[in-house]
């Protein structure tokens, strides 16, 4: 499995949307935590985004799951942008393909 880093970039015209399905997306998240899909998640402090740490075998495994987030449902992302991330030192470690 590789872990890909997720980033969120959020707007101000989407932000009713993401605070409407924000008890849905939080329930997807963690439900994909409870299978060990997600490794961490959690919005930027400044509130332009959030990150998440994402387990896939692959960019497309990837993007069916991103798809299925109530916030990108409801069109409450303004981008995704994704990249695979190896992570050598630290608690992540240890989930490195």
């Amino acid at each position: 499995m590789t872990v890909f880093a997720v980033e969120y970039v959020y707007d101000a015209e989407s932000a009713a949307v993401r605070d409407e399905h924000r008890p849905a997306h939080r329930a997807w998240t963690a439900e994909l935590a409870e299978q060990g899909t997600l490794l961490a998640s959690g919005p930027y402090a400044d509130g332009s985004g959030a990150l998440l740490l994402v387990r896939a075998a692959d960019e497309s495994e990837l993007n069916a799951i991103l798809k299925q987030d109530p916030f990108a449902v409801a069109q409450g992302l303004a981008s995704i942008r994704t990249s695979a991330w190896n992570p050598v030192i630290g608690l992540l470690a240890a989930h490195a393909s």
